[in-house]
């Protein structure tokens, strides 16, 4: 499969897009935003602002369908008021304030349609990264992450970003029953395009008995950084965030400029299903939410974060108290708490 094979991406001169929240809701899509904040038209969006994006998609799913819900769900698991403020209690900053977050509505889905379906989730990234924000998109299964990523390095450059991928699994499958989008693809698409290259992906949480050894096999030529839960338990995850770290801000292998910054995609199936149940393909014996948690609002801190999709919540199995959509607002929170004191540092103190 060539870069030939795949559709072609629309830019964000294809015409004018919709008002956030009102002419591209569906019966599945969300209709407040994110713990309030502010909304945003996409050609609205100024240099710095993080742009929350829903992807209500969940065709790609090849076991429990519902993602499509995620989006909604994740934007409503809060009990504090919907006031647009989220004061970190031991960073000192309030992320949605002082980046500051606003919310440009769900991206338009064609209901049981692919192909345009990712078109126009890219068109949206893509909008939002071309005017100087940073998207972060809220899933929608993981299929969505191939024109999320690709929506960001088409602005910032195809060879040029480094993805961190958190996941149960590795999403590099040749296909898909026969397709080349599903979710369990979108990591093999990206490095096929070229719009992400395999030296650049760093893989955390890795578990269970899929994708089979000749995937593998490939995932290695490609010379991807994969660290399964085994290496994990065995070496500590802090050493394990330090390598990522080093990979996802270091040169190439063959001495490649450092990536210019970070794609981050987190699958919320790394997290163990005791504690993340809500989701499409749980697989026993992942992370904590407390240790992902950590780990983001790290890389949030560490390195220059371009965009980033927590995907795979699916509202329906997440009983009996939203856990796992909960978990999917804080990842935002955190994220964004580890970009504001990012900022805040390197403006010598202040957000």
């Amino acid at each position: 499969m060539t870069e030939a094979d795949l559709p072609d991406l629309p830019t964000p001169d294809d015409g004018p897009l919709p008002d956030p929240f009102t002419d591209t809701v569906e019966s599945f899509g969300a209709r407040g935003t994110f713990c309030g904040v502010p909304t945003r038209r996409v050609d609205e969006v100024t240099s710095g602002e993080v742009v929350i994006i829903g992807a209500p998609f969940d065709w790609g799913a090849s076991h429990r369908p519902g993602a499509r819900f995620g989006p909604k769900a994740i934007r409503e698991a809060d009990y504090l008021p919907p006031d647009g403020s989220r004061p970190h209690l031991t960073a000192g900053v309030d992320p949605l304030v002082d980046l500051p977050v606003v919310d440009a509505g769900d991206a338009a889905i064609v209901g049981g349609y692919i192909a345009p379906s990712l078109a126009s989730i890219e068109r949206y990234v893509h909008g939002v990264a071309a005017r100087g924000g940073v998207p972060i998109v809220l899933g929608g299964d993981h299929t969505i992450t191939f024109p999320d990523a690709s929506g960001v390095a088409r602005h910032h450059g195809f060879g040029r970003v480094a993805l961190i991928h958190f996941d149960a699994h590795a999403d590099t499958g040749e296909d898909q029953w026969g397709q080349l989008h599903g979710h369990g693809t979108p990591m093999r698409r990206l490095i096929e395009s070229g719009a992400i290259p395999g030296f650049r992906f760093v893989q955390i949480g890795l578990r269970g008995y899929w994708p089979p050894p000749e995937t593998v096999a490939w995932m290695r030529e490609q010379r991807m950084r994969s660290y399964f839960m085994e290496e994990i338990v065995e070496r500590g995850l802090t050493t394990v965030v330090d390598e990522a770290v080093a990979h996802a801000s270091g040169r190439g292998p063959d001495g490649e400029d450092p990536a210019v910054g970070v794609f981050i995609s987190v699958d919320v199936d790394v997290v163990d299903p005791g504690m993340a149940p809500g989701t499409g393909t749980p697989e026993p014996g992942g992370l904590t939410s407390r240790q992902l948690l950590d780990t983001v609002r790290r890389l949030g801190r560490e390195l220059e974060v371009l965009g980033a999709d927590v995907v795979e919540v699916a509202p329906h199995y997440d009983q009996p108290m939203d856990i796992t959509a909960a978990l999917g607002n804080r990842i935002v929170l955190e994220l964004t708490t580890g970009m504001t004191e990012r900022r805040r540092s390197s403006a010598g103190g202040t957000a």
